[in-house]
């Protein structure tokens, strides 16, 4: 063989990948999700119920791992070996389940993280109609905080993803809409990373005689930044800030819940020690929010496990643990009572947070 043709074949062998990963990079570039920064939202669903001051309402918020992160899940991002971390049918069995527990608490208004709609992790089941599907008496929306045509790490990749936030009312809503959060990621790794968001969903309150009162309850459902060094966390919870504070601003009632990836105070980051080599949470600067905010963490039992190991069968006391859902309140709300309810991560890997309130 002459060494032109053993050049021309060592060239072709290096060109070959170096094609197919500027054609990739190419591919999602082209496809890359760009939200606007604001996007009224479709309203699925009818409820008529309708809310009045002094009402006591349930609200629940639950990250529901997309189901498939249950206690037979680790997951690549956080140390563990998973990347598809169920087969279809422990999603499905993890998704009746959810919707089980939900029904078994009944809430007026629900906040969901990380429900699919077509995602190859998921078998690309449509989460989001099969909860609707379940829910029929409420009202509800969906805002998008992670859409990728493809993921192409690690290996095998994750490929497709659609995943986002639900909000559920058993009450009229007036209007929703999806606020874009700031991104901390740059060209490439933004092209296939999360666009977190919030969703604002607003519901008129009433009167005794059920007439307007002229306020509104203002839901935020959110799920902030897990995996930046902190300044994209950092930015959005002062975006999140100057949001509360505006709805605060014109006498309105005001809830903001979900995963904040951020503890509230640093006892209760504390609360749990931190171990070695394992992800932490922040802590979120609340006083940035100012005067007039109730921020409610309960501390036990914890409402996050780690995902660097399968959780039946371990023991338990080797997970890290963490305090990172909650729910910021305005001080016109009345709180009657919060807690995290211990479902021992069996189809999740965060428990889920009950709020009880008065208007």
């Amino acid at each position: 063989m002459s060494m032109k043709k053993i050049i021309s074949i060592f060239l072709i062998i290096i060109l070959i990948p170096v094609v197919l990963a500027a054609g990739l990079l190419a591919y999602v570039t082209i496809t890359e999700y760009k939200p606007a920064e604001t996007q009224d939202l479709e309203i699925s669903g009818r409820a008529d119920v309708r809310y009045h001051t002094g009402d006591q309402l349930t609200l629940m918020s639950w990250n529901v791992g997309y189901g498939a992160l249950g206690d037979n899940a680790d997951f690549f991002m956080d140390g563990g070996k998973m990347v598809k971390s169920a087969d279809e049918d422990r999603v499905r069995e993890n998704l009746e389940r959810i919707m089980s527990d939900i029904e078994g608490v009944n809430p007026d208004i629900m906040l969901l993280q990380e429900v699919d709609r077509s995602s190859a992790r998921s078998y690309r089941i449509d989460e989001c109609r099969m909860i609707r599907d379940r829910f029929t008496g409420y009202e509800s929306s969906y805002g998008i905080n992670h859409k990728a045509s493809f993921v192409p790490y690690p290996i095998p990749p994750l490929g497709k993803l659609d995943a986002g936030v639900m909000t559920f009312t058993d009450s009229h809503v007036e209007s929703a809409r999806r606020i874009q959060l700031p991104i901390p990621f740059k060209w490439p790794i933004r092209t296939i990373n999360l666009k977190r968001c919030v969703v604002e969903t607003r519901i008129p309150i009433y009167d005794d005689n059920s007439e307007e009162t002229g306020k509104e309850l203002v839901l935020f459902n959110l799920h902030l930044e897990a995996y930046d060094d902190g300044e994209g966390r950092a930015a959005q919870t002062r975006m999140l800030a100057d949001l509360l504070n505006e709805e605060r601003g014109k006498g309105n009632y005001v809830i903001a819940g979900g995963d904040f990836n951020q503890s509230f105070s640093p006892e209760d980051r504390e609360a749990y020690p931190a171990q070695p080599g394992k992800w932490q949470p922040g802590v979120m600067e609340k006083d940035r929010f100012g005067e007039g905010w109730i921020f409610l963490m309960d501390r036990e039992p914890p409402s996050c496990r780690s995902l660097d190991q399968v959780y039946e069968g371990a023991d338990h006391d080797s997970f890290q643990y963490y305090l990172i859902d909650g729910f910021i309140l305005s001080d016109n709300i009345q709180v009657e009572e919060m807690k995290n309810l211990d479902l021992e991560f069996r189809n999740s890997d965060h428990n889920p947070v009950l709020l009880r309130i008065s208007l």
